[in-house]
């Protein structure tokens, strides 16, 4: 029987992972690394920190797992997207690397959407907004703002792509990442030319990895000073991962049209499958090959979800007690007694692309107690996806069914909530560690073991729950969802700065 080693490089820590080719994971160990925050919304990390974490993980994940170190056949890894880095020739990096969460380059993705160039049709149909998270705004504020480091760089890429240099030499990018936040569009001519030209960046095209391979591909085998490091044979082979949120579509099973992707956090972020191109106002994408061959991604997001639970936490000095609250607040009836909850609490990312939008709680009496919000946050939350799904109906995707990675898995209440108030089934796997067993699916794949990722899924992602939206509560909440979406047209012209009446 072969292995897997799989690395869920985060925005904390990398957790490397053992699999067996039937999906059973053998041994499990994270790494923790320092990330780095300053004035103007930067957070950076030191890319040396992500390869010291894996060397450490795998060694002590091999080790747990009780397997001969001979035996581990192939390597693959999700990691953080828009993670962003610049290299010198000898593949050592210029500058700390710009994190996903790093949104500095707000004028540079104003900048971008102003070219109007075709290749922006996978940000709301071509009317945005360009996130100051994805690639080209960082790479343009580098060029900007530190031209002497973009002068330098050799390379300009993500972290998994700093991995797949360590590991095997290669300067190679994952088609996962480059669709998804690069502007890579395998169906409209591939890089991003007009576009990087009418910024003046016409020189990050020979920066950026030129050979781009797919999800399931195998790069290369082991560099001799990877091997030496890892402990591994040079016949191990690297195959290619991606952003975490997308290859945990694999580890989640969703792979046929009409599923979709709920991945659970402090924010939410919703992946459809579809075998056609979609693009409209309010959903992002769609982004063609970019986990399966000839289908296409459609996406959507919230910005705020298990953050504003946190957020209630807080306010609660601490003394929030979670099951508690879970078994209080599954006591009331759907609406909590008239209270709702608007989920905008950093602003609103779909349908509406508003961030200035706010959030809200609407109905307060006196008589409410804190199960009473807890229970509204987890209404409006779901509420939020249900929009989110509207719109992508609306443009013509229609999920059949939602399954759910990641905080929210573990919550029989968010979960039961989430189908009620989107009236479609809600899926848990066996395993809540998505991106880990989706990389797994990806390792046995490019070692051979499939001929397909579907085939991969069929064998190693086992099924856990079902659970099915009631009828009553489905039309209780039918009701009070379209007085939640009455929220955000009332309240656009009191909050957040430089409203307007309109």
């Amino acid at each position: 029987m072969g292995y897997f080693l799989t690395a869920d490089g985060g925005t904390e820590s990398l957790r490397a992972r053992v699999y067996d080719v039937t999906g059973t994971c053998l041994g499990s160990v994270a790494v923790a690394y320092e990330t780095r925050f300053a004035a103007g919304a930067r957070a950076e990390q030191d890319p040396e920190d992500w390869w010291r974490a894996f060397v450490a993980a795998s060694s002590g994940a091999i080790g747990q797992a009780g397997v001969d170190a001979r035996d581990i056949e192939a390597i693959s890894l999700a990691t953080t997207s828009c993670t962003v880095v610049a290299l010198d020739a000898d593949g050592r990096a210029l500058r700390p690397a710009i994190i996903w969460m790093d949104v500095r380059a707000n004028q540079e993705a104003d900048a971008v959407l102003a070219t109007g160039d075709g290749a922006l049709i996978a940000n709301g149909g071509g009317q945005g907004p360009v996130s100051a998270e994805w690639m080209i705004p960082k790479a343009l504020w580098i060029a900007r703002n530190e031209p002497e480091i973009f002068e330098k760089a050799a390379t300009i890429c993500e972290y998994q792509d700093f991995m797949t240099l360590r590991l095997t030499g290669e300067r190679a990018a994952s088609l996962n990442n480059v669709t998804l936040r690069w502007h890579y569009q395998t169906d409209r001519g591939g890089w991003p030319t007009t576009l990087v030209d009418a910024l003046g960046l016409s020189a990050l095209l020979q920066k950026w990895p030129q050979r781009i391979v797919p999800p399931g591909g195998v790069i290369a085998t082991l560099c001799a000073r990877a091997a030496e490091e890892l402990g591994l044979s040079r016949s191990v082979k690297v195959v290619q991962g991606g952003a975490d949120a997308l290859i945990g579509m694999i580890g989640l099973g969703v792979a046929k049209p009409g599923q979709l992707a709920l991945i659970t956090g402090s924010s939410h972020l919703q992946f459809g499958v579809t075998e056609q191109a979609i693009h409209a106002p309010g959903i992002w994408g769609t982004y063609r090959d970019c986990v399966y061959p000839d289908r296409y991604i459609v996406e959507g997001g919230q910005t705020s979800t298990g953050s504003i639970i946190a957020w209630l936490g807080r306010m609660m000095n601490g003394t929030m007690n979670l099951e508690e609250m879970n078994q209080k607040a599954a006591a009331l009836e759907p609406g909590c007694d008239g209270l709702l909850v608007q989920d905008h609490f950093q602003g609103n990312r779909t349908p509406y692309t508003d961030p200035l939008s706010r959030g809200a709680i609407v109905g307060l009496t006196l008589a409410h107690e804190p199960h009473h919000l807890f229970r509204a946050m987890m209404e409006g939350i779901g509420f939020g996806t249900r929009a989110i799904l509207d719109a992508m109906a609306a443009a013509g995707y229609r999920g059949a069914e939602i399954t759910v990675g990641g905080g929210a898995g573990a919550s029989d209440l968010w979960l039961q909530i989430h189908a009620d108030t989107a009236g479609l089934p809600v899926c848990v796997p066996a395993s809540r560690d998505a991106p880990s067993v989706g990389a797994a699916v990806l390792a046995a794949h490019g070692a051979g073991h499939f001929a397909s990722i579907d085939e991969g899924i069929a064998a190693m992602v086992k099924p856990g729950r079902r659970i099915e939206p009631r009828q009553r509560e489905t039309a209780i909440y039918d009701e009070i969802y379209q007085r939640y979406l009455a929220l955000y047209p009332a309240l656009k012209a009191v909050t957040g700065p430089g409203r307007s009446a309109a």
